[in-house]
Formats: C-alpha cells, sequence, structure tokens
C-alpha cells in the first residue's frame, strides 16, 4: 500500500504562483507514476499532468501546459506541482495520485488539498 498526502493548498490572488506537495509513504518503491487531478465545484475531475516516479517523462493537460510544472524529489518521496500564472479558473480542489505498473488506473489518492484563486 502507498499513503499520499497533499499540502501546499491555500488562497492567491490571479497571477499568483503556488506550489502544491505530495508526500508519499509506504511501499513507494511499487510506484511507477504519480498524477495530479483537480476537481472545481460542480464539474468533473480534471487531469492535470503526470509524472513517472523516476522523475522523467512528465506529461501536461494542454490548458496547463506552460503554466504547471511537475517534479520529483525521490529523496523525500515527494512530488511537487509548481502552478505560476494562477487565474480564477484554476480555483479547484488538487489531488494527488498514484499507480504501481500493474494497476490499470491510479490507485492511490490523496485526501486533496484546496486552492483557492481570487480575481
Amino acid at each position: 500500500q502507498v499513503q499520499l498526502v497533499e499540502s501546499g493548498g491555500g488562497l492567491v490572488q490571479a497571477g499568483g504562483s503556488l506550489r502544491l506537495s505530495c508526500a508519499a509513504s509506504g511501499r513507494t518503491l511499487t510506484l511507477s507514476k504519480v498524477g495530479w487531478f483537480r476537481r472545481a465545484p460542480g464539474k468533473e475531475r480534471e487531469f492535470v499532468g503526470a509524472i513517472r516516479w523516476s522523475g522523467d517523462s512528465a506529461n501536461y493537460a494542454d490548458s496547463m501546459k506552460g503554466r504547471f510544472t511537475i517534479s520529483t524529489d525521490n529523496a523525500k518521496n515527494t512530488v511537487y506541482l509548481q502552478m505560476d500564472s494562477l487565474k480564477p479558473d484554476d480555483t479547484a480542489v488538487y489531488y494527488c495520485a498514484g499507480k504501481t505498473m500493474t494497476m490499470p488506473a491510479y490507485g492511490y489518492w490523496g485526501q486533496g488539498t484546496q486552492v483557492t484563486v481570487s480575481s
């Protein structure tokens, strides 16, 4: 089992930045990929981006490219989501999720962290 805990959310003005963290514990060596998702009020969950646990090969949803950056610190078992040029539409609960090589989908989820962007 792997446990994921997000942190770093908060209130920020439009145009500002935030860095979210996703701390992994447990059987982290089994992880192959960690993704970030978000759910805005009244909307479906949305893919933000993902990165291999090894730290390479990140990919992003088109609307996040150029503004969001995902990175890893394997020594700290942590994945980061750096968010720049934030917009009010980025307001959502952000979740990190992990999967192993054998999982068909993300099977480990954090509790989420709220990000609110004011105009």
